[in-house]
């Protein structure tokens, strides 16, 4: 992913009626977490009124994903009736507005099919939002947490074209069961690191101010650290990150962060359903 790359790619341009674009990331979506689900589809199904003109998920939307024929499968293997309910919440609600999708670390495998089963339109990682003529960065974050040098390697390796190619080539059983060991390694290394997010590997300031000036933006919205704070960059620049989902934390942690012409502004989604 090279600096100069940014400054040739076309922007993804707000059209002039948007008033409001809404970010949200790091929901880990799964099965076993009905309480953040359900917390989820409420934040979806809220009265028009109440909703952007486009949504913006920039990664880690979903715990795990093993390839697109999740959706296919038999019911129970996977947990694909779950993964069809997903999908399912989000066609309704792309069928109204523009849902746009950035992979994150943990759901990176979603591809064109189940894209197109939600009405979703992926994103590049980092992506500039042009709106009313002011330039946001938009990324999921991992990349840019350069001292977290084991994780970046393995990222590497799973973003190349070749191992996603052999990976999606196995069958479905065999996958499923290698993203749980992953994820099971995942766990034990929190356990080791410890789970608070403040003790993880944040994102270096030094690479999002180059990513902004070689983006020509002041902004860098982003997610992954599980680490929701606004902090200033120097240079007239910032970044803000968003808020991850867990409603049996304590206390539960579930906000969104909208863009309107006023600048950004956060939202507890407990606040906005309660209103």
């Amino acid at each position: 992913m090279s600096l100069t790359a940014l400054d040739r790619w076309t922007p993804l341009r707000a059209p002039a009626h948007w008033q409001a674009v809404d970010f949200i990331s790091d929901l880990h979506l799964q099965a076993s977490e009905p309480a953040t689900f359900q917390l989820w589809r409420a934040f979806m199904e809220r009265p028009a009124h109440e909703q952007p003109d486009a949504l913006v998920i920039l990664g880690d939307f979903l715990e795990v994903w093993a390839g697109d024929d999740l959706l296919r499968a038999d019911a129970g293997v996977g947990d694909s009736d779950f993964w069809r309910t997903c999908f399912g919440v989000l066609l309704r609600y792309s069928s109204e507005r523009p849902v746009y999708f950035m992979h994150g670390n943990r759901d990176f495998l979603l591809g064109a099919a189940a894209a197109s089963t939600a009405g979703l339109t992926l994103l590049d990682d980092p992506t500039v939002l042009d709106f009313h003529g002011e330039r946001y960065l938009l990324s999921h974050g991992d990349a840019l947490c350069l001292a977290d040098t084991d994780y970046l390697r393995f990222r590497a390796m799973v973003r190349s074209p070749d191992w996603q190619s052999q990976f999606l080539a196995k069958p479905l059983s065999e996958r499923l069961a290698i993203t749980r060991e992953l994820r099971e390694r995942s766990e034990a290394h929190k356990q080791t690191t410890g789970r608070d997010p403040a003790a993880w590997v944040d994102v270096d300031g030094e690479a999002a101010l180059a990513w902004l000036a070689a983006a020509r933006a002041t902004t860098l919205i982003h997610g992954h650290t599980h680490r929701a704070n606004r902090h200033e960059l120097g240079q007239g620049c910032e970044r803000v990150v968003l808020s991850d989902w867990d409603a049996n934390a304590m206390p539960p942690r579930a906000d969104y962060l909208r863009l309107t012409t006023q600048g950004l502004k956060r939202h507890s989604v407990y606040g906005s359903l309660a209103a």
